[in-house]
């Protein structure tokens, strides 16, 4: 291609240029459909009102994306639990356990694999990449056979249609759904799912058409896993998939997604692919991707919609900087659409809510419908000329000068604290085995102790308690006494059922995070801010703008009070310092490791402090450290590195009688045995229930030396495990870890869940201990 050729392509691609995005927070503007979802689990709504609040919410969801000047609309990214649930049920990926219920009830049956019944285990659930979204795994075996039900993707394309709209339908992937798929129970463990990729490729085929009968004119297809390392086969059979589905000619046309990393080695596969398009992300350390598009000779005759505005953050785009961006990408298609650069699910919905925010600040934020206007913006600038949004640059340099510039983001004591630290500083006085003999004198605990991971039900009458101490209708002093209650029955009732650790419960904490962040410098905390994690469970990500330090003691005041109740150890409960960087919206101006290291630093305070105040056990949970790993392995080395040192630092100051916890859970922790191994933590619980165990044998085959408790209770299903089902557990358990380094405990805390279960399930949790404690040798601990 000639200069001269290349540029009239760029002009040609720039004044086509339009405005989209690949999904939107579903949630609605005051969560509604949480409370149709939950109204509906507990009777007090049908499903006729909650399919019409969620078609309420897709209409007014489109028409705030047409009003914001985009030209296209997704469809089909709308979940009542999981999108990935639901390409399971549109490729008709059904478990046997649940097939009676979803040919009975395709509704409750579909909530049955997502939560389970008393008497049906529900599908297990994992991280969705690094993101702190949970999906639930599909389960597939040499005996599936797929079938296709788009009904879902084509009502809401209608829906959208009938609206007038121009919608975009987004489905999953099949090589991503495949390679996202766990063997079924009854299935091989070595059984690959990608195996079935020429199964399930017709199926697609058949919802493809069905869509294009419709009046779908593009069809979206999801493959974030090829983003990840992947083997040639991988890459053959994604090539395979593409070539099978561009060869269709009863399809609308295809474009095919990436996010939250570069394709690499896959995007020459998917350049070359017979489909018209391709969305790419260009944001972070996929931003390269620019150059790697050049390198394969970019996307000739095929639409590019160009991921420039960050979808997984809160901060407002360079403006300047993402148009210099698509100037350089117009020359690399035939047309260049301006999207976020993925989903705006992982991001609140309006920064416009946040009115407690300092107005100063809340100028550096984007939220879901900020960033629409920014693509909106973008895509102006392309087709009409910059002198369009003069005045928008202009406010956008003012913004980001502002911020780069303020106080709240360089604290000189903290940064100088932080560049202080030694590797003495990282360490433990006394090696493991020293350390666990000084606890075991310390803590007498019996065989297979038995402990919770913290949180206790956050009942309705301490978030009304907390609602009216913010708003002021309850008293400082009133809410103590209110707090003060609570705790008392926590460690009543588990003086009561026999468990050995002890937790205060953690009445008066909103979120595992946010209780935190509200009470160090360089956090803001939002009212409104909240984002899906799973189902109905959301969260408000605090948004760390500055350094970070500790003014005063956090957790003290409530945990000293708890252990003033009990003769038994009360665990003090901390968040570690990788979770809380993955579960805030984290600063873009200086390197992840740098900020672990200042967040540690506050923690190995606390830790201090609860040490002095009396505690024997203290638990610094990570559950994010898995999920905040590099998508590709050659990221891996560095992130472990500063991601355990950061732990390192928060608890290398305890006394080698103190025993410190750690936590982790639904995560595919095989991939980072070593890591866990390079805590040094003495104990650490897990998520096992669900996956049946397998942590605890990749764990055994390790060799990993420590208390490990892995959990025999699923807290995140309403059912209640009977006694004989966690036996089983633990015995299994039992095949891989020594009694005396075995804990028993549920997978996760349990604030999501009602005291009539949570007794129930501690009950019989304590009842299975003293079972199969009493099968064992009487010595070892």
């Amino acid at each position: 291609m000639t200069a001269t050729s290349a540029s009239g392509a760029a002009a040609s691609a720039a004044r086509t240029a339009g405005a989209t995005v690949y999904g939107y927070p579903r949630q609605g503007q005051n969560r509604e459909l949480k409370k149709a979802i939950e109204g509906y689990w507990k009777g007090r709504t049908d499903a006729e009102t909650l399919r019409r609040t969620a078609a309420e919410l897709r209409r007014t969801t489109w028409q705030q994306l047409a009003d914001a000047g985009l030209h296209e609309v997704p469809t089909g990214d709308f979940s009542y639990y999981d999108h990935v649930l639901d390409t399971s049920v549109m490729v008709g990926a059904i478990p046997d356990r649940h097939r009676a219920a979803v040919d009975a009830d395709p509704l409750d049956g579909y909530f049955a694999m997502a939560r389970g019944t008393q008497d049906v285990a529900p599908l297990e659930m994992t991280k969705w990449f690094d993101t702190n979204y949970h999906y639930l795994v599909p389960e597939l075996g040499p005996d599936t056979v797929f079938t296709a039900d788009p009904g879902k993707q084509a009502a809401e394309l209608t829906q959208a249609l009938a609206l007038g709209h121009t919608p975009r339908p987004v489905l999953l992937g099949p090589v991503t759904y495949l390679l996202l798929a766990k063997p079924a129970p009854a299935a091989a463990p070595d059984f690959e799912p990608l195996t079935l990729l020429d199964r399930l490729l017709p199926v697609y085929a058949e919802v493809l058409a069905d869509l294009r009968a419709c009046g779908a004119d593009w069809v979206q297809l999801d493959e974030p896993a090829l983003v990840q390392d992947r083997s040639p086969a991988e890459l053959n059979a994604a090539a395979r998939a593409y070539r099978d589905l561009g060869a269709l000619t009863d399809r609308p046309k295809l474009l095919v997604a990436s996010y939250f990393d570069r394709l690499g080695e896959a995007l020459p596969v998917l350049a070359k692919a017979p489909v018209e398009g391709l969305a790419l992300d260009f944001t972070g350390p996929a931003a390269a991707q620019v150059d790697d598009l050049a390198a394969v000779g970019g996307l000739p005759g095929k639409r590019l919609v160009a991921g420039v505005v960050d979808g997984r953050n809160v901060w407002i785009n360079d403006l300047e900087k993402s148009l210099a961006t698509l100037g350089t990408l117009l020359g690399l298609a035939d047309r260049v659409d301006v999207a976020a650069s993925c989903s705006l699910l992982h991001v609140p919905l309006d920064a416009t809510a946040e009115r407690g925010l300092d107005p100063q600040i809340a100028r550096w934020l984007a939220f879901a419908r900020q960033k629409t206007a920014e693509i909106a913006t973008l895509a102006r600038g392309l087709t009409r000329g910059t002198d369009t949004i003069t005045a928008q640059l202009a406010a956008n340099r003012a913004d980001l000068a502002s911020r780069s510039g303020s106080p709240l983001t360089h604290d000189p004591a903290v940064r100088s604290r932080a560049a202080a630290v030694t590797d003495a500083d990282t360490r433990r006085s006394q090696a493991y085995p020293e350390r666990a003999a000084a606890q075991r004198e310390r803590l007498r605990l019996p065989l297979l102790p038995t402990t919770s991971i913290g949180s206790f039900p956050q009942t309705g009458e301490l978030r009304t308690a907390r609602a009216d101490l913010r708003a002021g209708r309850l008293g400082p002093d009133a809410y103590e006494q209110r707090i003060e209650a609570e705790i008392r029955e926590v460690v009543a009732f588990q003086e009561k059922t026999g468990i050995d650790v002890l937790v205060h419960g953690e009445p008066e904490r909103n979120d595992m995070v946010q209780y935190f962040a509200e009470q160090l410098t360089g956090y803001l905390a939002t009212q409104h801010g909240w984002v899906q994690s799973y189902g109905t469970r959301y969260v408000r990500p605090p948004i760390l703008a500055g350094d970070i330090a500790r003014p005063q003691p956090m957790t003290v005041r409530w945990t000293t009070y708890a252990q003033s109740l009990t003769e038994r150890p009360v665990k003090g409960m901390l968040t570690g310092p990788v979770t809380m960087l993955a579960w805030s919206f984290v600063r873009d101006d200086q390197p992840l490791a740098d900020t672990a290291r200042q967040v540690a630093l506050a923690l190995r305070d606390e830790v201090n402090d609860l040490e002095v105040s009396g505690s024997s056990v203290i638990q610094v949970d990570e559950p994010a450290l898995r999920e905040t790993l590099p998508l590709r392995s050659a990221g891996h080395p560095a992130y472990l590195a500063w991601a355990t040192e950061a732990f390192r630092i928060a608890t290398g100051g305890a006394s080698p009688g103190t025993q410190i916890h750690t936590h982790m859970c639904y995560a595919e922790f095989g991939d980072i045995l070593r890591a866990i191994d390079d805590l040094d933590a003495d104990v650490i619980s897990l998520e096992a229930a669900r996956s049946h165990m397998q942590v605890a044998d990749e764990l055994a085959g390790a060799g990993y030396p420590r208390e490990v408790g892995p959990g025999v209770y699923d807290i995140h299903s309403p059912r209640v495990p009977g006694t004989q089902e966690a036996i089983a557990l633990l015995r299994k358990g039992l095949g891989a870890i020594p009694a005396e380094r075995l804990w028993v405990n549920p997978d996760c805390g349990l604030k999501t869940r009602g005291w009539p279960e949570v007794r129930a399930a501690l009950e019989n949790l304590v009842a299975a201990a003293h079972e199969v404690r009493s099968t064992l040798p009487a010595t070892g601990r």
